[in-house]
């Protein structure tokens, strides 16, 4: 006779292969990545509960714009920066360079976790909720603060944007 615990397990590993079929999609990383999610949700709540911050009655289109541009940036940053490789390296393995200083790595499947994260500290789009979540939150909790890092980041990316813009006018140029 099998144990409750025997008879879920069985039923995770029969949902696991229905959904993935021969593909070995780590839904156990994703369930842990959505946990840790829900854990900082909770603890940024908490945190706000306690340094008595209220949430604003609306977020102006000028803090919103600031937020989606700095939020942009910083999961690039993150994501494909070849500086902050090492952050990614425990996760992820090098593959080429993807051009302006960004990386393309890939995610070895050692682990259901440790794949789920290399997916995600490699992954912008999916960086994205966290970065909005704490901007978002620091927004909340220390707006001055929040709008200095954002505006710097803001301005980095611009830069970028216009270092892309100058390199390729300079190839028009010249071909």
């Amino acid at each position: 006779m099998t144990t409750a615990t025997e008879a879920v397990t069985e039923k995770v590993k029969q949902l696991q292969r229905g959904y993935a079929g021969e593909a070995d999609r780590p839904l156990g990383g994703y369930v842990a990545a959505m946990g840790a999610y829900s854990a900082l949700v909770g603890g940024l709540t908490l945190l706000g509960r306690a340094v008595g911050a209220r949430l604003p009655r609306r977020i102006g289109a000028g803090d919103t714009v600031l937020l989606g541009a700095a939020t942009f940036k910083a999961s690039r940053l993150l994501a494909k920066d070849a500086v902050t490789s090492p952050l990614r390296a425990p996760f992820t393995r090098y593959e080429e360079p993807a051009g302006e200083d960004e990386l393309n790595e890939s995610v070895p499947a050692k682990g259901h976790v440790q794949h789920a994260v290399g997916e995600l500290v490699s992954c912008p789009f999916c960086l994205n909720v966290w970065v909005g979540t704490g901007l978002t939150a620091g927004l909340v909790m220390a707006p001055r603060a929040t709008r200095l890092a954002a505006t710097v980041l803001t301005a980095v990316g611009v830069a970028d944007a216009l270092h892309l813009l100058y390199d390729a006018g300079k190839k028009l140029a010249s071909g």
